[in-house]
């Protein structure tokens, strides 16, 4: 047994509160290196007969990746309290691994034992119940559609008349959004996250000027307000897009300091290396990237402070939108994060706060900043192994084990996983225009753990490069829509809404990941009920024989039109469209 390679710590998300009664408890080995584990554990101060009264019990095998095997059990500890060691086997020893280091008997002193002091109710992390249950619908406003050409911006464009471009403008607004609210809810979406609506100077408002104010190209508050009320009235909520890490260059603020330099009573705002301040050729202050239109806020200056977190508060009382998303969050700094949680659950408990970080988020998701964040590392997977069919399956595989052992459980429930944005290509153009391969990469995110974002246009089959190419008019004009596409897509989030096991009432847990034949099996499954899904990743038609899955007789779920169930008997080997899939039911005795 490699005893090096035996991990665990007693915080994040390999020792935390599930709920207020609830432990999970996991530890990381090297891949098949240990047969098995379980958990010793007991009160600290339960002692019988100076014994220590232990229980002991047997982990589980979460998933395998190419170095590691994670093992997990929840428990419920009778007094909320604990200290606790793993006994740890393979075919010719047993060790046990605690915080005092690896014993081969288990060690008689409680301090060497690992420690979960109390679990506390309020320590307890609880994102929003509502958000699980949520497919998002991201739009891009100026994009989406014209719905009020009084508030055109000046040189506004005939709709799709050209290409994007980071300059030019179509006359997107809320009224366009309003009029199409129906195509929203005909496709299953719980909730809209719009990049920012503020008054700005580029198409895209990532340069705030007010942060109190519509931009008027979108309408005004009134037309907002309408905007929000009539989602709500049809199930869909709505989240905002927050630019804190940075203003614009027209931000007033900014400005002052332009024009009065040292003299400027909002010189503190920013981060200011030295006067004379200016942007070009290469800016003299921090900014977002090297962006010199986008000066970075300081955070840490208690009038900025004071200025972000009445924005925050004000577009929920005022307009009762139900989250933030958070851009460049990593970059702002942990002080403000809490002190923002803090206003934002103040004026709605249940509002979903979002931040945009692309990497390993575990320092920002442990109850005291955001709920969640985009979730990069899936996208990727997802990407390179469906759409790009650039990495293998056991890559794939490994990575998408990694991604649910990065975080907690409930912090993965409500993970914000798309598959592309304003900010990426779309997924039709990384798939190299295969609609196959879109359907995949469709079936894999509506049928994962967390809440799933479509970027608008992406169902009825619109392609688009990096920015700006991603970022084009919306096509209404059905006739170059993919209705099969949409119809697809829909079943989907019809199946994520009404089926639990399909939907995020479930465990995920990788099957098989098969390099030969390009597939993978991963199951979906709760106490009453296992699906298993057989994804065929290759251009040649798989063969799999289902007793390598189980040994009971299967319900397959037909996806041709209405959904039918149809009985499959578990000995017969079954066959798979090239860029295909099969799902099966099988119920838990």
């Amino acid at each position: 047994m490699l005893r090096e390679a035996i991990y665990h710590r007693p915080k994040n998300n390999f020792a935390y509160a599930y709920d207020k009664d609830t432990l999970h408890i996991v530890l990381q080995t090297k891949k098949d290196d240990v047969e098995s584990v379980s958990l010793i554990f007991g009160d600290p101060y339960d002692w019988k007969d100076e014994m220590w009264q232990t229980q002991i019990l047997e982990m589980t095998k979460s998933g395998t990746t190419d170095l590691h095997d994670y093992w997990f059990s929840a428990v419920k500890p009778e007094f909320h309290r604990m200290r606790y060691g793993f006994q740890c086997s393979d075919k010719t020893e047993t060790i046990y691994y605690t915080e005092g280091g690896i014993y081969s008997t288990p060690p008689m002193e409680i301090a060497n034992y690992f420690c979960f002091p109390y679990l506390n109710k309020a320590d307890v992390f609880t994102p929003p119940s509502w958000v699980k249950d949520t497919v998002w619908y991201q739009i891009f406003p100026e994009r989406f559609s014209n719905g009020d050409r009084s508030n055109d911006p000046e040189g506004t464009l005939a709709w799709g008349s050209t290409d994007p471009s980071p300059t030019n403008h179509f006359g997107g607004d809320f009224q366009g959004v309003i009029d199409h609210l129906d195509h929203i809810v005909d496709l299953g979406i719980g909730g809209i996250y719009f990049t920012p609506i503020f008054k700005a100077h580029s198409n895209h408002k990532y340069d705030t000027i007010d942060y109190m104010e519509i931009d008027p190209q979108f309408g005004d508050k009134e037309t907002f307000r309408r905007l929000v009320k009539e989602c709500h009235n049809r199930g869909i909520r709505v989240m905002l897009d927050a630019v804190f890490n940075h203003s614009g260059y027209y931000f007033p603020a900014f400005q002052d300091v332009l024009e009065n330099q040292e003299k400027s009573k909002y010189k503190e705002w920013f981060h200011l290396w030295n006067f004379p301040v200016k942007s070009e050729p290469r800016p003299n202050y921090d900014t977002f990237a090297f962006v010199g239109s986008m000066p970075k806020l300081n955070t840490e200056n208690h009038e900025v402070r004071e200025y972000l977190l009445n924005v925050a508060r004000y577009w929920i009382e005022e307009f009762d939108i139900d989250g933030w998303r958070l851009d460049v969050a990593n970059e702002v700094d942990h002080a403000f994060w809490r002190e923002f949680r803090q206003v934002v659950k103040e004026a709605k408990p249940d509002a979903y706060i979002l931040g945009e970080i692309w990497h390993d988020s575990m320092p920002w998701l442990q109850g005291d900043q955001f709920d969640a964040v985009m979730n990069y590392p899936f996208t990727n997977a997802a990407i390179e192994y469906f759409g790009k069919n650039e990495i293998n399956a056991e890559d794939f595989a490994s990575t998408i084990t990694k991604v649910l052992h990065m975080y907690p459980k409930h912090v993965n429930e409500v993970a914000f996983n798309l598959l592309d944005s304003h900010d990426t290509p779309r997924i039709l153009t990384l798939a190299d225009n295969n609609f196959d391969r879109v359907k995949l990469l469709y079936l894999f995110q509506l049928s994962f753990i967390g809440t799933p974002c479509i970027y608008y246009g992406d169902e009825i089959g619109m392609a688009g490069g990096q920015d700006p190419g991603c970022r084009a008019c919306m096509e209404w004009d059905e006739q170059y829509q993919d209705r099969q596409l949409f119809n697809f897509v829909k079943s989907l989030n019809k199946l994520r809404k009404n089926e639990p096991v399909f939907g995020n009432k479930a465990d995920f847990r990788i099957v098989k990941a098969d390099n030969s034949k390009n597939y993978v099996i991963y199951e979906k499954f709760n106490a009453e009920k296992k699906l298993i899904f057989v994804l065929n990743n290759s251009s040649n038609t798989l063969q799999v024989d289902l007793q390598e899955i189980t040994d009971q007789d299967l319900l397959e779920w037909n996806m041709e039109g209405t959904i039918r169930k149809n009985t499959v008997d578990s000995s017969s080997a079954i066959s798979i469209k090239p860029l295909y899939f099969r799902i099966f039911e099988q119920q838990i005795k």
